[in-house]
């Protein structure tokens, strides 16, 4: 049974707008953080297939969300190339030996790294109620490739960017084995069972619009064009955060099925500017959910009034945020469910 929200990505008509959230699966569940305090940190979790199914299933038992997003990490891919990951505590994560000195090809790839999370996808396939599709994910080549360049998170991404300045054939090079290696990660996520995927390209917003092109959108358009050629019926979702003026020739150019829209942008332009039909994901943001107030059913409504003329799944801009009330939750998925456009 393909669900409201795999109709959806595939352009079809619906009676209503299915809803997931971005990062539904976390900090900010109760069950979720007993569950970590009883398994140990993030990673250990990720890499334990029953309990990141755990995680997976616990959003759609708890608000019956259209979607299931996998549990896991965009620096899994990093993980499987070889270099050490470990997730600090109030620190966030840390990849050695960082790519601004060291060389890729020095590495060691473990692509055993990938099977216990092909492993949480079939689980989940299987558990997951009629109708609730299955979402995989991996990060985007340039917003990866910051971190593994840095070793670490940055606010402006400057060591990745830099390289892209001062020796563009290395970071091409790294971006080359990121998109193949996301070829195979997400191919592998489709085989174990995700009915959809998604590419999170998180640092997209912190380009120049040449590099936009040479760095985001050439490397989406790659694997989209690999995966369209293995898993013709699989949608892909290109979310590349902060985007901006660029979304629309992201969205034509990538080949992607359906884009993400983030809360910067004014729906009723992006509903103007995107290509006719195309599907599309967002866009309310965060913080709003988080405050709460009437302003937030104003903003639902406003949203969906700007996408009611084409397929439309309502979701935040960016991740939820872990401090966000289970009420405040609760009451935008009333509020769009209750929407009739």
């Amino acid at each position: 049974m393909p669900g409201l929200l795999l109709d959806t990505l595939n352009g079809k008509p619906a009676d209503r707008t299915p809803l997931w959230l971005m990062r539904q699966a976390g900090r900010y569940l109760p069950e979720y953080r007993a569950l970590r305090a009883e398994k140990g940190g993030f990673l250990a979790m990720a890499y334990d297939s029953e309990a990141a199914c755990e995680i997976t299933l616990q959003p759609i038992d708890r608000f019956g969300f259209d979607g299931a997003i996998l549990f896991s990490d965009i620096l899994i891919v990093p993980h499987a190339l070889g270099q050490h990951l470990e997730f600090m505590a109030g620190e966030g994560p840390k990849l050695s030996p960082p790519l601004v000195d060291a060389v890729l090809a020095d590495l060691t790839p473990d692509p055993t790294r990938y099977d216990p999370i092909y492993e949480t996808v079939r689980l989940c396939r299987k558990r997951l109620p009629d109708g609730v599709t299955m979402l995989g994910f991996a990060g985007s080549p340039w917003t990866v490739a910051t971190y593994m360049v840095a070793g670490e998170g940055s606010r402006d991404q400057h060591a990745a960017r830099a390289m892209a300045y001062a020796d563009p054939g290395k970071l091409d090079a790294i971006l080359d084995r990121i998109v193949s290696e996301t070829i195979t990660y997400l191919s592998g996520q489709i085989g174990a069972g995700a009915e959809a995927v998604q590419l999170f390209d998180s640092w997209a917003g912190s380009l120049a619009p040449d590099e936009f092109e040479r760095l985001v959108i050439a490397p989406n358009a790659a694997i989209t064009a690999a995966l369209r050629e293995r898993h013709p019926e699989t949608p892909i979702i290109g979310f590349p955060k902060g985007a901006g003026e660029k979304l629309p020739a992201y969205a034509r150019e990538t080949g992607v099925d359906a884009v993400g829209v983030d809360e910067t942008l004014d729906p009723e332009w992006a509903a103007r500017e995107l290509p006719a039909g195309m599907p599309v994901q967002g866009n309310l943001d965060p913080l709003l959910l988080l405050a709460g107030s009437d302003r937030l059913e104003q903003r639902v409504r406003t949203i969906l009034e700007a996408f009611a003329g084409r397929p439309h799944v309502f979701n935040l801009g960016h991740g939820i945020d872990r401090r966000t009330p289970i009420a405040h939750v609760e009451r935008l998925i009333s509020t769009v469910r209750a929407f009739e456009g």
